[in-house]
């Protein structure tokens, strides 16, 4: 017995390893992709203008794949053990978030790193012949993986992967496993070269009764704002998708809207990801103050459209301009606000509580650590149980801290 538990041990410690060392690799090459391609839309910004042509060419690919109608719920589902993920997806993914961001449509990046990581487990398992259960384990070690060499946030990469499927229950086989093969994947990553996401916040103020009552009226109000984003992406889908019975005609009006969108406000800073505005707002730098209902409207229809990418940073985005701009009417530091925004509107939008809370510490080095918490906690009850993720699901138990254990 202890000798087969010592072959098990050792069977995982390998197969982090080789997850963790192929989730760094490729995350590193998607993460340095999507910054050269954002560097080259920058200094040729006519290629704004070829959006369209970026929308169908995604299009095409996941044609090319065969892998339409897959993405992220199908790696929620797999982690669940409902269902599996194909191994084409990676490609399909990776590719097409690229021509995302090459010619500026409103997306991140999280959504190509769960999917590349549950594509990228669904082929180790083949290879290693893993059964249900293992293959079930080794999607949260991928997931994990490739987010965390996405963004340089290992632990916030676990949390995520623990928390996003089953709101409220932590799949307790998974949690070893995944902490191992995030940390590999963050160092592999880091050693190829990509700069971990943290953004230098300017000082928060003084803390007293006033400003944290000031704070909270952010999170409230960042928290609903979340839930409004989550169900404008998800009539947006479904209008585009009722409008437009092609998906390459679909996609290409969705760009020629956003290229018009773009020479209506005049700036390309509501093009990609958007983290440069995100880093400005933390800097104490003046931003538009309807930065974040732009960003808003602009990633729905890119979204909706059907641009692959992600919704997460987009979503930071919207949080940290709504709570800077906030913070500017009730008089406290707009990196205050920003801090708050941000994190209450990924909790939101996930329904991810802790990841929330070490994602804002890992991406802004411990600061407003009290702050952090506080947005996360109020933003998770009020969300309620609206999710970016239709395919999300939730514990009866949710509200019952801390969570329950499979």
């Amino acid at each position: 017995m202890i000798g087969n538990t010592i072959k098990n041990c050792l069977k995982w410690l390998v197969l982090c390893a080789v997850a963790g060392i192929c989730s760094g690799i490729i995350g590193a090459w998607f993460s340095l992709g999507v910054e050269a391609v954002t560097e080259l839309r920058i200094r040729f910004d006519c290629l704004i203008y070829f959006l369209p042509l970026g929308g169908v060419l995604s299009v095409l690919v996941y044609r090319l794949f065969k892998t339409n109608g897959q993405g992220t719920n199908n790696v929620l589902k797999a982690m669940r053990g409902e269902g599996e993920v194909s191994p084409k997806l990676a490609p399909s993914i990776f590719t097409a978030a690229l021509f995302s961001h090459l010619f500026g449509a409103s997306v991140g990046r999280e959504g190509a790193a769960v999917q590349i990581g549950g594509s990228l487990a669904a082929f180790l398992s083949k290879i290693f012949k893993l059964e249900k259960e293992e293959i079930r384990i080794l999607t949260y070690c991928g997931m994990a993986g490739v987010f965390s060499a996405v963004f340089g946030t290992p632990f916030a990469a676990v949390f995520f992967a623990l928390e996003v499927a089953v709101v409220g229950k932590i799949y307790i086989k998974a949690i070893v496993p995944t902490l191992l093969t995030s940390i590999c994947a963050y160092f592999t990553s880091v050693f190829l070269g990509t700069r971990p996401e943290r953004f230098k916040i300017e000082e928060l103020g003084k803390t007293n009764a006033l400003s944290v009552a000031k704070t909270v009226l952010i999170v409230i109000a960042a928290a609903a704002l979340s839930i409004a984003f989550c169900y404008v992406l998800k009539f947006g889908k479904s209008f585009f998708q009722r409008l437009f019975k092609w998906e390459i005609v679909k996609i290409a009006a969705g760009a020629i809207v956003i290229v018009l969108l773009t020479l209506a406000v005049g700036t390309k800073d509501y093009s990609g990801a958007g983290t440069s505005v995100i880093e400005a707002v933390f800097a104490g730098e003046e931003t538009q103050k309807a930065a974040f209902l732009i960003k808003f409207v602009f990633t729905a229809i890119a979204v909706s459209a059907g641009f692959k990418g992600g919704e997460i940073i987009p979503t930071l985005f919207i949080g940290a301009t709504f709570g800077a701009f906030a913070a500017s009417l009730l008089g406290i530091p707009t990196a205050l606000g920003g801090l708050v925004g941000l994190t209450a509107m990924f909790c939101g939008a996930t329904n991810c509580l802790f990841a929330s809370i070490v994602l804002s510490l890992e991406l802004f080095s411990g600061k407003g650590a009290g702050f952090v918490i506080m947005a996360a906690v109020i933003s998770f009850f009020i969300s309620g149980k609206i999710s970016l993720y239709s395919a999300q699901k939730h514990n009866k138990k949710r509200f019952n801290l801390p969570y329950e254990f499979e």
